[in-house]
């Protein structure tokens, strides 16, 4: 039998330069969105070892999926991001996206309840409602869940600074429901780390944010036994301009550092390992997302088994939710993104993620219309029930191209860990500014390329139309701002002030002690004290973080 590398040697010399001297390549070099060279062509390699590097789906190392039968038992849950206007319209999109086929709800909420402040504050002037849900106190999320079948549909929440206060809404609006918080099911984001890494929505220092963050995983783990925790994400550090390898790199970096401080809590690594979600970014290059996502299992599931010592591979399971890249959305040409979200969603689904939201072609534009939305998530039905692709294991397994790039992120994205490691880890690596540092170096690079026309952005750089393509657009009316208002204005007047002072009190005792500050939080949330108050309470223990 003729050696493989001979032969290919051979078909280089005799079939591949002879063609380039006639027709030569189109650009010089071909390279991965993270500086992978591409090759013309890929062979096996000899010492590619199956156990070590793959294995069988649902089996260690997680190469080729985290379930046994993958999508031949269930379909990943499709989830559709909504939250605008008020409590009210985010709710009715809810039901709508529920009625269309959606398995999951997942809540955007508003930039001032992202960063701890009621719609009533002067600095909340201008954004109520306008990149999400606003919800400053109970009876907010009282009206954003009404009629929702919380102990049947999972609910994952977009908070992070505020995640505490909002898990505590959700358990407060399901406790007035008689549901049984043991039959919760859902995600809460609750990851600090790369807010500020990559998008800034904090309010406490670092130290003080993961100390709430670890309260919340003990809470959960003796009372939400079905909720994710964390949802470790990928997905900003990507939209910030990483490369592929940055994104997984940086992200598991701060998984290391949520480990490292839910075990010096008390908590069980098998135990907390298995509520543990990520979410990542489905972004163009096709192929090397697909191989970053199967890199990613591997690296974290070895991580957790030689670094950590965890012995249920349950804990070692590296569950995922994937959503298309927006910033990869255009302006230009916006029907362009249709195509773009099919393909980056295909490639999440390929890459065995286990939840998936489809981003609207209109998003470079503004919120998301009813119509653009419903396209989206027939995006993912199409892709489920039209095209096979789920119809098997991991099926680009095996590819000579796949296998090779899944190979290269992981050297790649362990280099990239050891430089955080070398650096105190990742809450020192952030006050160093390193991950600052690396994703601007990266995004500059990026924004470069498209600038000179070394890479192509459809309708943007090249093959540009002078007729403007200009979709209806959703509109944020203004009397969805006073109804908000008006709302919160009554919660303030009709609540028993002396109980909400007491709580408050309370939560101010607990937060400078080592008490775990979530039953405080509930009682605060219980008597209709609002987020901003709650989040004043914190601020004054904690303090305010000030990026260098």
């Amino acid at each position: 039998m003729p050696n493989i590398k001979n032969e290919l040697e051979k078909w280089k010399n005799d079939s591949y330069d002879p063609a380039l001297a006639k027709k030569p390549s189109r650009q010089k070099n071909f390279t991965t969105s993270s500086g992978s060279e591409i090759s013309a062509i890929y062979i096996p390699d000899e010492d590619f070892d199956y156990h070590k590097k793959l294995g069988f789906p649902g089996n260690f190392p997680f190469t080729r999926g985290v379930q046994p039968s993958m999508y031949r038992s269930k379909y990943w849950t499709m989830r559709q991001y909504a939250g605008f206007g008020s409590a009210e319209d985010t709710n009715q999109r809810f039901k709508y996206l529920l009625e269309s086929g959606t398995t999951g709800l997942s809540v955007a909420f508003d930039l001032p309840t992202q960063i701890g402040y009621d719609s009533d504050h002067q600095l909340a002037e201008g954004e109520i409602g306008k990149v999400g849900v606003p919800i400053s106190s109970l009876k907010d999320m009282e009206v954003l869940l009404k009629d929702i079948p919380l102990d049947n549909v999972s609910t994952s929440m977009t908070i992070n600074s505020t995640a505490a206060i909002l898990l505590a809404f959700y358990i407060a609006v399901a406790k007035k429901s008689n549901i049984a918080l043991s039959s919760l099911i859902g995600t809460i984001q609750n990851d600090m780390l790369k807010e500020y890494i990559a998008r800034g929505t904090y309010i406490y220092p670092p130290d003080s944010s993961l100390r709430i963050i670890t309260d919340i995983f003990r809470y959960c783990n003796e009372n939400l036994p079905r909720w994710n925790t964390i949802s470790i994400s990928g997905y900003h550090i990507r939209e910030a301009g990483s490369s592929a390898v940055q994104e997984i790199a940086f992200t598991l970096s701060n998984a290391i550092e949520y480990t490292k401080a839910a075990i010096s809590s008390g908590l069980d690594i098998n135990k907390f390992a298995s509520r543990v979600s990520f979410f990542f970014n489905a972004h163009n290059n096709f192929f090397e997302e697909v191989a970053k996502f199967r890199a990613a299992r591997r690296i974290w599931a070895t991580i957790l088994k030689t670094r950590f010592g965890a012995t249920d591979e349950n804990a070692m399971r590296m569950r995922f939710h994937a959503q298309t890249a927006g910033s990869t959305l255009t302006a230009q040409q916006p029907e362009n993104n249709l195509i773009r979200v099919t393909i980056q969603a295909l490639a999440a689904v390929l890459g065995g993620t286990q939840s998936l939201h489809t981003n609207s072609y209109d998003e470079a534009l503004a919120l998301p219309t009813e119509e653009s939305v419903l396209l989206a998530l027939r995006t993912q039905q199409i892709i489920a029930h039209e095209t096979g692709v789920a119809d098997t294991c991991d099926p680009l397994g095996g590819s000579y191209f796949i296998e090779k790039l899944t190979d290269e992120i992981e050297e790649k994205a362990y280099e990239y860990i050891k430089q955080v490691d070398d650096l105190g880890g990742a809450i020192e690596a952030i006050k160093a500014g390193y991950f600052q540092d690396e994703i601007a170096r990266n995004a500059y690079e990026i924004q470069k390329d498209i600038e000179n026309g070394d890479s192509v952005v459809v309708g943007v750089n090249k093959f540009q139309t002078t007729a403007e393509q200009k979709p209806n657009t959703l509109k944020i009316d203004n009397s969805m701002i006073a109804r908000q208002l008006s709302r919160l204005k009554e919660v303030k007047l009709q609540r028993d002030r002396s109980r909400v002072s007491e709580a408050l009190n309370q939560l101010d005792t607990a937060a400078q002690s080592e008490k775990n500050i979530m039953p405080y939080i509930i009682n605060c949330v219980e008597c209709y004290t609002t987020l901003g108050e709650i989040s004043d309470c914190l601020r004054g223990v904690f303090g305010n973080y000030e990026e260098r």
